[in-house]
């Protein structure tokens, strides 16, 4: 793909063996192997949860596993806030990294591992005191909640390492390394889901700690790994390291942080909504009866890892986007748009066609060849899957308008669709399509967001948002101005 005439330097360091620079080369293998990795760790998360749920499923009975559910809905808000936050440090050092900055990304990179370090801990003690407050306000039903109380304050104090280790990672992949993050992903999975067993039994020398022994194999595997990082950064002199003067960079600097929390709010915000509308719709499923429940309920199982190619596409595209906007060249971000929605499509229906054609075996394996909710599940499989390749694209144009700083108009095009689409499509068309009306929502939904994100994409106007932060002076003192470089057409003024 041809560059710009002139681009703009990168980087002055030499990438390390893990890291890519994303403003140069062929597009669609780099892009491609930037994702596996991202894609890698998403099925890592997927799995410890599976894991860690079939050992406290087993060892300590249906009361623990409806214990654990309550807790993460309390983590999974934690989550949603370290994404939005984490996205934008992103967003922010991959523009500086294209620009060859690579002391403004280390700015960056100060300010949000050390801002973020205090708040999570205010948030892990916070939350340590206030669990039973809060396990009340879920309405966590009476024989649960000892075991949610547990599980949860051990949770809380796990909360700093496994925060502040989201947010590393994320801002690892805006300098171009996504393969660091999958090892020490790797590391924390292992030891979380391996350990379970030994602190919920108490084997060996591990005294018998039950349900919080779940959440404490978290805490270790979590600590753990994100120690371990801190030692690699360090030992491999990566190029976001800190040292010397530049440790000053952790004192957080407001207006860094002011544009990390106005940037990352909206991000937030849309995983929250994206939950609320899922809890929204059980609560609809539920009224069909326990094998239609049961039915939605694996494929679900089946949609989290579907939609995890399309996820991590969308994670590739938004940090190579960033660099090549922080290096001018406007060029390879229509091309890295494109090659991203070529390969969503390619690789989403791949594996579409490839579980339809093996549904009966695949959703067999959790609910039983004889069992009653089988053929619902296959039916729900047909109607609604399909629906993640117009979900993939989507993700692709959004992660393409959001590097360069317009996080708002995602937010509000998603709710649309989500909120007043859905529930409208699905009030409005129950009385003549009976249960199908929820499964037909979700393509219904993917294609009135997919048009209103195109249409958004082509019209331009993304182009003249920014990512704002200070421009630093040696006296320290700031003045705010756009990251985002000049196009042909003039000077980019901000939109929102």
């Amino acid at each position: 793909m041809a560059d710009e005439a002139a681009p703009r330097p990168g980087p002055s360091r030499a990438p390390h063996a893990g890291q890519r620079d994303l403003t140069t080369g062929r597009i669609a293998p780099t892009l491609l192997a930037f994702a596996l990795p991202t894609l890698g760790s998403s099925i890592l998360q997927s799995l410890n949860g599976s894991i860690n749920a079939v050992w406290v499923g087993r060892f300590l009975g249906e009361d623990a596993l409806a214990a654990t559910s309550n807790a993460n809905i309390v983590m999974f808000l934690c989550m949603a806030f370290v994404f939005g936050f984490g996205m934008a440090s992103t967003i922010l050092i991959g523009q500086a990294w294209g620009r060859g900055n690579v002391d403004e990304a280390r700015r960056v990179f100060g300010t949000a591992s050390g801002g973020f370090a205090v708040i999570t801990v205010l948030i892990a003690i916070a939350g340590y005191y206030l669990a039973p407050a809060i396990l009340h306000l879920l309405g966590t039903p009476g024989d649960a909640a000892p075991l949610a109380l547990a599980y949860l304050r051990v949770i809380f104090l796990a909360l700093p390492a496994l925060l502040l280790l989201t947010l590393l990672m994320m801002a690892l992949r805006g300098s171009g390394d996504s393969l660091t993050p999958l090892w020490f992903m790797m590391v924390a999975v292992v030891l979380d889901s391996g350990l379970n067993p030994f602190f919920i039994r108490g084997i060996g020398p591990i005294p018998r700690m039950g349900i919080a022994g779940s959440a404490m194999s978290t805490l270790v595997g979590n600590y753990v790994s994100l120690i371990g990082l801190f030692i690699y950064i360090y030992a491999k002199d990566l190029p976001l390291r800190l040292r010397g003067r530049e440790l000053r960079y952790l004192i957080p600097s407001p207006a860094i942080l002011k544009t990390l929390l106005i940037k990352g709010l909206p991000m937030g915000i849309q995983m929250i909504v994206i939950s609320m509308s899922a809890l929204a719709l059980v609560g609809m499923v539920n009224r069909e009866g326990v094998d239609t429940t049961a039915a939605f309920g694996v494929a679900m199982q089946l949609w989290t890892y579907i939609q995890m190619p399309a996820m991590a596409l969308g994670a590739a595209v938004s940090a190579m986007v960033s660099q090549n906007i922080g290096a001018g060249k406007w060029d390879r971000v229509g091309q890295v748009t494109r090659v991203g929605i070529v390969q969503s499509l390619l690789i989403t229906g791949g594996l579409i066609v490839a579980l339809t054609l093996a549904d009966r075996t695949v959703l067999a394996l959790f609910m039983g060849p004889d069992s009653p909710a089988l053929p619902i599940a296959r039916h729900i499989h047909l109607l609604a899957t399909w629906n993640f390749l117009l979900f993939g694209v989507m993700m692709v144009l959004f992660a393409t308008v959001r590097a360069n700083g317009a996080v708002w108009a995602p937010l509000i095009i998603l709710a649309v669709g989500m909120v007043p689409v859905r529930f409208g499509y699905i009030l409005g068309a129950y009385g003549w399509l009976g249960a199908d009306a929820i499964w037909t929502s979700f393509p219904v939904t993917s294609a009135i967001n997919l048009v209103l994100a195109a249409a958004y994409y082509l019209n331009g106007s993304w182009r003249k948002a920014h990512m704002s932060m200070a421009q630093y002076a040696d006296s320290d003192e700031c003045t705010e101005e756009a990251l985002a470089t000049r196009e042909p057409g003039g000077a980019l003024n901000p939109t929102g």
